[in-house]
């Protein structure tokens, strides 16, 4: 029999820019002045306020005009150097900052395990000799959790496991194990992201916000024992769910029709990349002892993974595969933190939060934090980009909850970052989704995703609350500053 083939995998739908309309204009123009209104009477210094109009600005061309993600953050960067917000040197400065130059590796590593095939052969040698579906979605779940670890990018790791899918999906003989298969892979893919300091952009400005706060760096190590247990338990509970929610018991147990592999022994291209990207993650954890810089190990492995007599790589092809567009997106949100903190523009948002507060939400931790949970776990309602959301977050949630109920700031802007993960309701809601909803036969409905997220909104909030007020603290991060 023949082995299970991987298709190449359908491009990702990519929504063209149109132009705003005037009634989008007027919006973007009253949503402007809407955030401003208030702060104007308030006694804000001029720097602040002008740092204000400008984030505001950003995020109603983001929310209300719809325009690229990349683009306005770097207008709103050049915007608050002319405001001096922020100093030219500033400004460039955030290019060559350590986190840039770590995603960048991470980046030209998961292309080189991408080009090779190799992520996507050991996916695959993972469901060998499995007899069931159930077994085969749990078995899927761990190894696509892995993929966050290597791959910076819920799109990247996306693309690179929609091959792995189709090639199941062809095999199943079911069209409902088919649409729960397709909702598992996207959903493990958003939520086992919060396991990794590099498994969305959104963390990385988390971790250069703390920093500007004047709070301790979280490292790759520490993240992954704060967070990988979380993004495990809701990963897990997630497939659950699906398997429960899309599938009859008989369908959940039924005999896998998948052919009997026929092994064929990785490439010395595929174990050299292998090898590269494991003694790369190796190093990230076991910082602490060698002291090497986390953006270090990342360039070195990314120049070994390029190394033609190696993997058959070139730096040029695997460059082409960055994703520029997040690179300059993340150098320029690291300069509209800045701005926010140093202007004074976080305190003055934070203040105006703080004030509209109810008085029985201030008066609850328990409640605080929840709502501060929720907060983030809905935001993806109204801002669609990960890191957007994050940016928005931070100062507007992370930091007023924090002043008001005495909390560890770090501990709160980890739970806005990781709770601004959730963003599985609809498809534009997160690119993955699209990914794997795009085509002529999407595996799944809209209202397949609609149904999945209420399901797991609750559990997914009782959870990240569990882990901020009682698990954080054991594991060396305490609720209380």
């Amino acid at each position: 029999m023949t082995a299970v083939a991987i298709p190449p995998a359908m491009p990702a739908d990519r929504r063209q820019a149109s132009p705003p309309s005037t009634r989008r204009r007027i919006l973007a123009a009253l949503a402007v002045a809407v955030a401003l209104l208030p702060l104007a009477a308030a006694d804000v210094a001029a720097t602040a306020l002008a740092a204000l109009a400008i984030f505001a600005a950003a995020l109603a061309a983001w929310l209300v005009l719809r325009l690229p993600d990349a683009p306005v953050a770097l207008a709103a960067a050049f915007a608050l150097v002319l405001v001096g917000a922020v100093s030219e040197k500033q400004l460039f400065a955030a290019l060559g900052d350590p986190l840039i130059w770590l995603l960048i590796g991470a980046f030209v590593i998961g292309a080189v395990l991408t080009a090779t095939g190799a992520a996507q052969a050991l996916a695959l040698r993972a469901t060998e000799g499995i007899a069931r579906f159930d077994r085969l979605a749990y078995r899927l779940t761990g190894v696509i959790a892995v993929t966050a670890f290597v791959i910076p990018s819920t799109t990247a790791r996306a693309t690179l496991l929609l091959p792995v899918f189709l090639a199941l999906a062809a095999a199943l003989r079911h069209a409902r194990q088919v649409r729960a298969l397709g909702l598992l892979f996207p959903t493990v893919i958003l939520l086992s992201a919060a396991g990794s300091l590099l498994g969305a952009g959104a963390h990385l400005i988390a971790v250069d916000f703390m920093v500007r706060l004047g709070l301790p760096r979280i490292g790759f190590l520490h993240w992954l024992l704060l967070a990988a247990p979380f993004a495990l338990l809701t990963s897990v509970g997630a497939a659950f769910a699906i398997l429960h929610l899309f599938l009859t018991a008989d369908e959940r147990r039924a005999a896998l029709p998948l052919p009997a592999p026929q092994r064929t022994p990785l490439s010395a291209a595929q174990r050299n990349a292998l090898a590269i990207a494991g003694a790369v993650v190796l190093l990230w954890i076991t910082a602490p002892l060698h002291g090497l810089d986390a953006a270090l190990v990342s360039l070195a492995g990314a120049l070994a993974a390029t190394s033609t007599w190696l993997t058959g790589v070139s730096p040029k092809q695997a460059l082409k595969q960055v994703e520029w567009s997040l690179v300059l997106f993340l150098a320029a949100t690291l300069v509209i933190g800045t701005a926010l903190v140093d202007s004074g523009a976080a305190q003055a948002i934070a203040d105006g939060m703080l004030a509209r507060l109810p008085a029985g939400v201030r008066d609850s931790d328990l409640l605080l934090l929840t709502a501060a949970a929720l907060l983030a776990l809905l935001a993806h309602l109204v801002v669609v980009s990960r890191s957007a959301r994050a940016l928005l977050l931070l100062p507007a949630v992370a930091v007023p909850v924090a002043a008001l109920g005495g909390f560890n700031p770090a501990a709160i802007v980890l739970l806005c970052v990781i709770g601004s993960g959730f963003c599985q309701t609809f498809a534009v809601s997160a690119k993955p989704l699209a990914v794997f909803a795009g085509g002529s036969s999407p595996p799944f409905a809209a209202g397949d995703l609609l149904r999945l997220s209420a399901v797991l909104l609750l559990p997914v909030l009782a959870l990240l609350v569990a882990f901020a007020w009682l698990v954080w603290p054991l594991l060396g991060l305490p609720l209380r500053g």
